[in-house]
Protein backbone atom coordinates (compact mmCIF):
# COMPACT_ATOMS: atom_id res chain seq x y z
CA UNK A 1 0.00 0.00 0.00
CA UNK A 2 1.48 3.15 -0.99
CA UNK A 3 1.20 6.63 0.80
CA UNK A 4 -0.99 7.83 -1.49
CA UNK A 5 -3.77 5.34 -1.20
CA UNK A 6 -3.16 5.70 2.98
CA UNK A 7 -4.37 9.62 2.49
CA UNK A 8 -7.13 8.44 0.87
CA UNK A 9 -8.15 6.20 3.68
CA UNK A 10 -8.05 8.81 5.80
CA UNK A 11 -10.03 11.09 3.77
CA UNK A 12 -12.48 8.39 3.24
CA UNK A 13 -13.03 8.07 7.37
CA UNK A 14 -13.10 11.30 8.08
CA UNK A 15 -16.05 12.01 5.87
CA UNK A 16 -17.73 8.81 7.24
CA UNK A 17 -18.91 7.93 10.68
CA UNK A 18 -16.63 5.05 10.80
CA UNK A 19 -14.54 5.10 14.02
CA UNK A 20 -11.73 3.03 13.27
CA UNK A 21 -10.66 0.94 10.12
CA UNK A 22 -8.43 -1.30 10.01
CA UNK A 23 -6.78 -3.19 7.13
CA UNK A 24 -4.24 -6.15 6.82
CA UNK A 25 -2.31 -7.29 3.81
CA UNK A 26 0.76 -10.00 3.71
CA UNK A 27 2.78 -7.90 5.79
CA UNK A 28 1.73 -4.54 6.21
CA UNK A 29 -1.31 -3.81 8.97
CA UNK A 30 -2.71 -0.35 9.53
CA UNK A 31 -5.24 1.11 11.51
CA UNK A 32 -7.22 4.22 11.30
CA UNK A 33 -9.27 5.76 14.00
CA UNK A 34 -10.70 8.80 13.98
CA UNK A 35 -10.64 11.32 16.81
CA UNK A 36 -13.60 11.59 19.61
CA UNK A 37 -15.65 14.68 18.50
CA UNK A 38 -17.76 14.38 22.42
CA UNK A 39 -16.32 17.34 24.72
CA UNK A 40 -15.48 15.97 28.43
CA UNK A 41 -17.93 17.28 30.62
CA UNK A 42 -17.07 18.63 34.10
CA UNK A 43 -18.97 19.08 37.01
CA UNK A 44 -17.86 20.78 40.52
CA UNK A 45 -18.95 19.04 43.28
CA UNK A 46 -21.31 21.25 45.56
CA UNK A 47 -19.69 21.98 49.06
CA UNK A 48 -22.74 21.11 51.40
CA UNK A 49 -22.92 24.03 54.16
CA UNK A 50 -22.00 22.63 57.52
CA UNK A 51 -24.46 23.46 60.16
CA UNK A 52 -23.64 23.66 63.97
CA UNK A 53 -25.51 23.55 66.77
CA UNK A 54 -25.94 26.80 68.78
CA UNK A 55 -25.07 25.95 72.77
CA UNK A 56 -27.60 26.64 74.96
CA UNK A 57 -26.75 28.73 78.10
CA UNK A 58 -27.76 27.16 81.28
CA UNK A 59 -30.83 29.53 83.03
CA UNK A 60 -28.62 32.64 84.98
CA UNK A 61 -30.60 34.73 87.65
CA UNK A 62 -31.85 38.23 86.44
CA UNK A 63 -29.20 40.58 87.22
CA UNK A 64 -26.12 38.41 85.36
CA UNK A 65 -28.71 38.25 82.50
CA UNK A 66 -28.21 41.87 82.31
CA UNK A 67 -25.13 42.55 82.31
CA UNK A 68 -23.94 39.87 79.22
CA UNK A 69 -25.56 41.80 76.53
CA UNK A 70 -24.09 44.98 77.66
CA UNK A 71 -20.35 43.05 77.41
CA UNK A 72 -21.21 41.44 73.64
CA UNK A 73 -21.78 44.99 72.75
CA UNK A 74 -17.89 45.90 72.08
CA UNK A 75 -17.18 43.09 70.51
CA UNK A 76 -19.88 43.71 68.21
CA UNK A 77 -19.10 47.25 67.60
CA UNK A 78 -15.56 46.40 66.27
CA UNK A 79 -16.83 43.60 64.25
CA UNK A 80 -19.64 46.47 62.66
CA UNK A 81 -16.44 48.36 61.78
CA UNK A 82 -14.67 45.78 59.28
CA UNK A 83 -15.12 45.62 55.70
CA UNK A 84 -15.74 42.20 53.73
CA UNK A 85 -13.96 41.24 50.54
CA UNK A 86 -16.11 38.96 48.82
CA UNK A 87 -15.74 36.41 45.91
CA UNK A 88 -17.15 38.01 42.70
CA UNK A 89 -17.19 34.63 41.03
CA UNK A 90 -18.07 30.48 41.43
CA UNK A 91 -14.44 29.28 41.33
CA UNK A 92 -10.93 27.54 43.16
CA UNK A 93 -9.15 30.32 45.74
CA UNK A 94 -5.82 30.74 45.80
CA UNK A 95 -4.06 33.04 47.76
CA UNK A 96 -0.26 33.14 45.90
CA UNK A 97 0.19 33.03 41.86
CA UNK A 98 1.72 29.88 42.60
CA UNK A 99 2.62 26.86 44.59
CA UNK A 100 6.21 28.54 45.49
CA UNK A 101 5.11 32.25 45.59
CA UNK A 102 4.33 34.28 48.72
CA UNK A 103 0.95 34.50 49.27
CA UNK A 104 -0.58 38.23 48.10
CA UNK A 105 -1.81 39.62 51.13
CA UNK A 106 -1.76 37.93 54.99
CA UNK A 107 -2.75 38.97 58.42
CA UNK A 108 -1.67 42.15 59.09
CA UNK A 109 -0.70 43.50 55.62
CA UNK A 110 -1.97 46.73 54.39
CA UNK A 111 -4.65 46.90 51.13
CA UNK A 112 -5.44 49.39 49.03
CA UNK A 113 -7.88 49.70 45.96
CA UNK A 114 -7.13 48.11 43.10
CA UNK A 115 -4.34 45.83 45.09
CA UNK A 116 -4.47 42.13 44.19
CA UNK A 117 -5.65 40.13 47.32
CA UNK A 118 -5.95 36.37 45.41
CA UNK A 119 -6.58 34.47 42.70
CA UNK A 120 -9.87 32.63 42.06
CA UNK A 121 -9.70 29.82 38.65
CA UNK A 122 -13.11 29.89 37.14
CA UNK A 123 -13.20 27.41 34.23
CA UNK A 124 -9.25 27.07 33.90
CA UNK A 125 -9.19 30.59 33.68
CA UNK A 126 -7.29 32.74 36.80
CA UNK A 127 -8.90 35.80 37.90
CA UNK A 128 -7.14 38.35 40.38
CA UNK A 129 -9.37 39.90 42.89
CA UNK A 130 -8.33 43.18 43.72
CA UNK A 131 -9.02 45.12 46.60
CA UNK A 132 -11.69 48.03 47.08
CA UNK A 133 -11.14 49.02 49.91
CA UNK A 134 -8.32 50.61 51.49
CA UNK A 135 -7.44 49.04 55.31
CA UNK A 136 -5.46 46.36 57.42
CA UNK A 137 -6.35 42.72 56.37
CA UNK A 138 -7.56 41.57 59.77
CA UNK A 139 -8.59 37.68 58.79
CA UNK A 140 -8.49 35.15 55.94
CA UNK A 141 -12.15 33.49 56.22
CA UNK A 142 -11.31 30.90 53.09
CA UNK A 143 -8.23 28.08 52.71
CA UNK A 144 -5.83 27.77 49.97
CA UNK A 145 -6.78 26.33 46.84
CA UNK A 146 -10.53 25.45 48.18
CA UNK A 147 -13.48 25.97 46.48
CA UNK A 148 -15.52 29.45 46.89
CA UNK A 149 -19.02 29.95 45.70
CA UNK A 150 -20.40 33.23 44.61
CA UNK A 151 -20.41 36.36 47.09
CA UNK A 152 -18.56 34.17 49.35
CA UNK A 153 -16.89 36.14 52.22
CA UNK A 154 -12.85 36.01 51.31
CA UNK A 155 -11.04 38.70 53.65
CA UNK A 156 -12.08 40.66 56.22
CA UNK A 157 -10.62 44.25 56.40
CA UNK A 158 -10.22 47.30 59.30
CA UNK A 159 -10.91 49.97 57.01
Amino acid sequence: MDFKQIQELVKMVNKSNISELSIEQDKFKITIKQKDNEQPVYTVPAVAPVYQPVPQAAPIAQAPQAAAPAEAKPAEAKADNLVTIKSPMIGTFYRSPGPDKPSFVNVGDEVAPGKVVCIIEAMKLFNEIESEVSGKIVKVLVDDASPVEYDQPLFLVEP
